[in-house]
C-alpha cells in the first residue's frame, strides 16, 4: 500500500495523500454546533482583609476535569495509537494528525464513549510508505475498537459498519450529526490515488456504537 508521494509534499499536502481532506474530511465543514469540552474551574484567591470561610461551613465544588482521549486500538488490525487532539484550522478545516504513524481525535467532539459521534482520523499513508490507518477499510461488522480516557476508562465500540463516500459527496450530517447513544467514527482516505489531482477521491468511514 506505499506510494512514493513527493508530489503530494509539493502540493503542500501530507498523509491522507493530501486527503485527509486538507481536510474537511473531504471536504465537509465541521459542524460548529458539536458540544464544547468543560473549562476547569478558575478559583479567585480573596482580596487582603477579606474574611475567610469558616471550616465548618460548605465545602467548594472540586476543580472541574477535562477528559479526553489518550489512544486507541483496534485488534483486527493491529493498530495501537496514541491520540493527538485535533483541532479546527484557520481555513475552517479540521487539521491532520502531524505524524503519519498515529491517530488523531477531534478535540471539541465528544470524548468516547460520551453520547454523540467522536471522530477519530488517521493518515492512510506517507511520503515514506503505509500510515496508521492504511487497512481501514477492511474493518468487518462486530471488528472490536478501544479507546482509552485520560479519566482511566477505556470506551468499547463494536463496529457497524464501513462505508467509502466521494469527497464531493460528503455526508457531514450522517457523520458528525447527534446520536443518542455514544458512537465512533474512524476516517481516513479512500479510493485509488490521483497522481494527476494530487489526492484521493473518497473517503472511508467506519461507524461503530458503543458496547
Amino acid at each position: 500500500m506505499s506510494r512514493r508521494l513527493g508530489q503530494r509534499i509539493a502540493a503542500g499536502a501530507v498523509g491522507l495523500g493530501v486527503a485527509l481532506l486538507a481536510w474537511k474530511l473531504s471536504g465537509p465543514t465541521v459542524p460548529t454546533s458539536q458540544p464544547q469540552q468543560p473549562s476547569p474551574v478558575v478559583v479567585a484567591a480573596p482580596d487582603r482583609g477579606a474574611t475567610v470561610p469558616s471550616l465548618s461551613g460548605p465545602r467548594p465544588l472540586p476543580v472541574a476535569r477535562v477528559v479526553t482521549a489518550t489512544s486507541v486500538e483496534i485488534p483486527a488490525l493491529g493498530v495501537r495509537s496514541v491520540l493527538e487532539p485535533l483541532a479546527i484550522g484557520p481555513s475552517g478545516t479540521l487539521n491532520p494528525p502531524a505524524d503519519y504513524r498515529q491517530a488523531g481525535w477531534y478535540a471539541r467532539g465528544p470524548v468516547p464513549g460520551d453520547r454523540g459521534p467522536a471522530v477519530i482520523a488517521g493518515h492512510i499513508d506517507s511520503t515514506v510508505g503505509p500510515a496508521v490507518f492504511v487497512r481501514l477499510a477492511s474493518l468487518q461488522r462486530g471488528d472490536l475498537v478501544l479507546v482509552h480516557r485520560s479519566d482511566g476508562r477505556t470506551a468499547r465500540f463494536r463496529v457497524l459498519s464501513t462505508r467509502q463516500y466521494s469527497k464531493a459527496a460528503f455526508p457531514t450530517a450522517v457523520v458528525y450529526g447527534p446520536t443518542p447513544l455514544a458512537s465512533l467514527r474512524l476516517i481516513t482516505c479512500g479510493g485509488a490515488y490521483d497522481h494527476m489531482a494530487h489526492r484521493y477521491p473518497d473517503d472511508v468511514v467506519v461507524f461503530a456504537e458503543a458496547v
